[in-house]
């Protein structure tokens, strides 16, 4: 999807991602900024298959509805193959797609990627979208996710004890919430981070220099986050911006992936900062090249196979 930068800029992307960006300015399209939220969302639909692998069997596949949700809300179970009869490992998955698109279809792929490679069961939640929802029902519904998980665990074959969190770009920032919120409880071993967006207060320096045709620029990260804040909340409230919480002391180990052509890298960077002086073991992944969603571009970036490997190494070590 074109969008309009900041900058011309390419000579700091990754070969491949600038191919990506090439490509998107040679498709004239309008931005996110200037289109409807359903007109975003179709837009989506039909980009997200393009940039993505093939993806790995998996033992089982499981669409559940959450328990005591009074509204139909679905998370889907992904078991992957030779874990058959044990309690497993897993974690709650927040899609991202600037709280306004994506699902469960969306990040089908790479929720897929993380089971196999970990061994985990991925959790991944169909929470519902600003604006027609907006802050703090994507949160509520995270909430009565991870609690339903840790309620029915031993009917989903899960051990209890060991789950994580994680998500991308703004199911990041639902994610870094969940954890802190959590962080005493003992059920959350591990948190992963995907570019997240932890800081809706202000726009860092990394808003700038954003090349033409990047999947994310300032316009629509602004209209993003205007979708999904109500008008006067606080935005440096840590429940909506996690880079502003008291304290992350207490963590768990915790995974950050960042990019380096990316309007939200200075916010992950400087959490993972925080992460390492607060004592939280922490790894934080920077890749200086790639985009903003490479991750969830496999087919395309050879970043995303590294990061996945990167995923996996920390879920089976802490999870």
């Amino acid at each position: 999807m074109r969008e309009h930068g900041s900058a011309d800029d390419l000579e700091r992307l990754d070969p491949q991602a600038r191919l990506l960006v090439e490509a998107a300015r040679e498709q004239p399209a309008p931005p996110y900024s200037e289109m409807s939220p359903e007109q975003i969302r179709d837009a989506y639909r039909q980009r997200f298959p393009l940039l993505q692998p093939v993806p790995p069997d998996m033992a089982r596949v499981a669409d559940v509805r959450v328990a005591g949700s009074t509204f139909p809300l679905f998370m889907r179970l992904y078991y992957p193959s030779g874990t058959e009869n044990e309690r497993l490992p897993w974690m709650l998955y927040l899609h991202g797609g600037g709280w306004v698109m994506g699902g469960l279809d969306s990040h089908d792929v790479l929720c897929r990627r993380i089971a196999a490679e970990s061994g985990t069961v991925v959790v991944a939640l169909d929470y519902r979208l600003a604006p027609e929802h907006p802050f703090p029902a994507a949160l509520e519904d995270a909430r009565l996710a991870l609690a339903d998980i840790c309620a029915r665990a031993s009917q989903f074959g899960l051990d209890p004890q060991h789950g994580s969190v994680g998500g991308d770009s703004a199911g990041g920032n639902l994610a870094a919430v969940l954890a802190l919120e959590h962080r005493d409880d003992g059920n959350l071993k591990a948190v992963v981070l995907i570019y997240p967006n932890l800081d809706c207060a202000l726009e860092a320096r990394s808003y700038d220099r954003i090349p033409r045709g990047s999947p994310l620029e300032r316009q629509s990260m602004r209209m993003f986050q205007n979708h999904y804040l109500p008008i006067g909340i606080d935005r440096r409230d840590w429940r909506v911006s996690p880079l502003y919480a008291p304290s992350v002391a207490g963590l768990p180990p915790t995974l950050l992936i960042t990019a380096g052509v990316d309007p939200l890298r200075d916010e992950g960077c400087a959490f993972a900062e925080r992460l390492l002086a607060e004592d939280v073991v922490a790894t934080h992944a920077y890749f200086p090249g790639q985009i903003h969603g490479f991750v969830n571009m496999g087919a395309k970036l050879a970043a995303a196979d590294t990061a996945n490997a990167m995923i996996a190494l920390h879920l089976r070590a802490f999870g």
